[in-house]
Parts: C-alpha cells; sequence; structure tokens
C-alpha cells in the first residue's frame, strides 16, 4: 500500500515537472516573439517587409513566413530523433520567425489602436488558461476533435494563403467571421492538445522523450496562443 502511493507521489510530481518544462518552453517562445516584433518595428525592419511601391508584403516577407511555416512542420516530424537542446533551440527560432513575420499586423494595430495590442494579449492569454485547464481536468475524450480541427485549421490556412492573392476577400463580414472561427478553433486546439500531452506522458516512459515531447507541446500550445492573439488583434481593428 506504501508503495502504491509513493508511485502515484512519484507520478503526480513527475508530471507536474513535465508541464512546468512545458510553459516554460511555450512561454518562453512568447517572449523571444515579442522582442523580436518590438526589435523589428522599432529597429526599422518593417521596412524591409513591406513594399512601399506595390503596397504588399515583400519577397523576404514570404521567404520568412513559408519558411517559418516549413520549419514548424519539419520539427513536429523530426522532433524525437532531435536531442531535446536542439529541438528547443529551433522553437526559439521558429518564434523569432513568428515575431518579425508578425510585425505588420502589430504596425497597423499601433497605428489604429495600440490598446487593441494589450487587449488582444489579455483575452488570448485568459481563454488559453481556461481552455488549458479544462483539457487537463476533464474527463470527457476530445479526441473525436482531432479531425474536425485539423480540417479547420487547413482551411484558415488556405483562406490565409488566398488573402495574399485577393487582399480583399477578408474585407467586411466574411473577415470578421473568419476571426471568429480562428479563435475557435485554437483554443479548442489547446484543450485537445493539453489532454494530449496528459495522457502521452503516462504512455511515454523515458525520461529523454519525455523532455522531447515537452518541446513539442510547448510548440503545439505556442501555436495556439500565437494564433488566437493574431486573430483577436485583428478582430479588434476590423473596420
Amino acid at each position: 500500500m506504501n508503495t502504491n502511493k509513493k508511485n502515484v507521489k512519484k507520478n503526480i510530481s513527475g508530471i507536474d515537472l513535465y508541464f512546468k518544462r512545458i510553459f516554460a518552453l511555450m512561454f518562453g517562445a512568447v517572449g523571444v516573439t515579442a522582442l523580436a516584433a518590438y526589435m523589428t518595428i522599432w529597429g526599422g525592419g518593417l521596412q524591409y517587409l513591406f513594399n512601399f511601391q506595390t503596397g504588399g508584403m515583400s519577397g523576404l516577407y514570404y521567404v520568412l513566413l513559408f519558411g517559418g511555416l516549413a520549419l514548424s512542420i519539419w520539427a513536429q516530424i523530426r522532433v524525437f530523433s532531435m536531442k531535446p537542446t536542439t529541438a528547443a533551440l529551433l522553437l526559439a527560432l521558429y518564434a523569432v520567425l513568428i515575431g518579425v513575420t508578425m510585425t505588420p499586423l502589430i504596425a497597423v494595430a499601433l497605428a489604429v489602436n495600440p490598446a487593441s495590442i494589450l487587449l488582444a494579449f489579455i483575452v488570448a492569454a485568459l481563454m488559453f488558461a481556461c481552455m488549458a485547464m479544462f483539457g487537463y481536468k476533464t474527463v470527457k475524450d476530445l479526441s473525436f476533435l482531432g479531425v474536425f480541427l485539423m480540417m479547420g485549421m487547413i482551411g484558415l490556412i488556405i483562406i490565409g494563403l488566398l488573402s495574399f492573392i485577393w487582399p480583399t476577400m477578408l474585407g467586411g463580414a466574411f473577415g470578421t467571421i473568419v476571426c471568429l472561427i480562428g479563435v475557435l478553433v485554437f483554443a479548442l486546439f489547446t484543450a485537445y492538445d493539453m489532454q494530449n500531452l496528459k495522457r502521452a506522458y503516462t504512455v511515454v516512459g523515458d525520461e529523454y522523450q519525455k523532455n522531447q515531447l515537452a518541446v513539442l507541446g510547448a510548440l503545439h500550445l505556442y501555436i495556439s496562443f500565437i494564433a488566437m492573439f493574431q486573430y483577436l488583434l485583428s478582430l479588434f481593428n476590423r473596420e
């Protein structure tokens, strides 16, 4: 009986440490993104991302944007074949790319309504915290959401890509609906990923693999948080 109690306590302390590692990596990545965005805007880097002659984004912007997307996909596929420190460095690099490519959106918010940046961050943080807690605590199996969330994310990516070709497509009510759907999809992704990370901890027995899994979990939660922030910021600055 005493041995069982000790094992339970050890498992609880182990999973607590596991999630502390995940959130430390995730919020560290958020901090890196904020710093990269700040340095890009105030360091004059925005001029290299925006083509003032055509009124659109520059070639460098698209290289960084799609490079970041490719990096995130590659890192998720290869995370269990690389050292946790290497994976963490790639997460930091991805956070820098996101921070740089996010600057046009932040620059618009600074020009239109600077307070919306803080408001979007607070709302995203509260939503993230509530959905993460729900995903961790709920006994309901959320695996049925996986297909729908993946389809929703792919749809949002396709709409985002099409908006580069037809910038006006996200105007009016359609753009507002897309922002609301984006917030909902990534809020649900937060709960879904938290439950999967909790379950994965009990399956993965090796501590080294748990460290690798922690980086992967941090990447997933980071993507959800940043996506919610971006969609909320776009929503708050719509005309």
